[in-house]
């Protein structure tokens, strides 16, 4: 694959840096994303992702948009209120670069339909709001061998990470979040709080860490960091990491040898 010369002119500043280069360029653009959930993380994170060339993107929300979401949320307008996420953040991506192909999932992923949501998908970004469907996409990856960016807001600290637990010696998800959280018991932003630029922050740290994936053996740059947590602590700020290691009793993916 190559660009067209108005691609090579878009993405100019990428491909003069050599950790990307042009073959990471080409491979941003042959990539397919599936992304979970288009709200407070996932809205930064669309915006870097498409920005960078991802040729195509499936986004998968249930919820429609409401004015307390603009405060974070910040690919929608009044324009989009009533509207699913899902379809004002395709549209939104449309407007913005209509060489990307896009397509809107109005509804929940779980085990039932997380097999033909999957199909073709390169990476599974999630940055939904509940541990039920955390656990069923992050069991979903393990079953279809495909990586898993992670990202979580609470409050004043987020939670980057990337899983690949299908790999034998590598963890997933639920290898650091246990079986305790299989039920919609996340605390809320309504509830808690959240600051729109700290979810700024961690949606734009997911989108660099998908990136990462993506150019795994493409590009310098493509170093996932597997089974790494990174914390970053706003108020500080600080940011640390952490070894998640994998669960051999992991119901996720505990013995998996694929």
């Amino acid at each position: 694959m190559s660009l067209p010369p108005e691609r090579l002119s878009r993405f100019a500043r990428h491909i003069v840096l050599p950790e990307v280069g042009g073959a990471g360029q080409v491979a941003l653009a042959e990539a397919h994303v599936l992304m979970v959930g288009c709200g407070g993380i996932g809205s930064p994170a669309l915006q870097y992702l498409a920005a960078a060339g991802i040729g195509r993107l499936t986004l998968v929300d249930s919820d429609v948009v409401e004015e307390s979401n603009l405060q974070r949320q910040t690919i929608f307008t009044p324009a989009d209120l009533g509207m699913p996420k899902a379809e004002a953040a395709a549209e939104w991506v449309r407007q913005f670069d209509r060489a990307i192909e896009v397509l809107p999932v109005v509804g929940r992923l779980g085990v039932d339909n997380a097999g033909q949501v999957f199909d073709g998908t390169q990476l599974v970004l999630d940055g939904c709001d509940n541990f039920a469907t955390r656990l069923a996409v992050s069991d979903a990856c393990v079953a279809a061998g495909i990586p898993l960016t992670t990202a979580a807001i609470g409050r004043f600290q987020g939670q980057i990470a990337n899983f690949s637990g299908h790999l034998a010696d590598q963890p997933c998800y639920r290898c650091f979040v246990g079986d305790a959280f299989d039920e919609d018991d996340c605390d809320s932003c309504a509830a808690d709080g959240v600051l729109g630029a700290m979810a700024g922050i961690v949606g734009s740290f997911a989108a660099m860490h998908a990136i990462r994936v993506i150019l795994s053996g493409r590009a310098a740059l493509g170093d996932p960091q597997w089974g790494k947590l990174h914390l970053f602590e706003g108020l500080g700020p600080s940011l640390r990491t952490l070894r998640i290691a994998k669960d051999p009793d992991c119901r996720g993916c505990g013995g998996s040898s694929r």
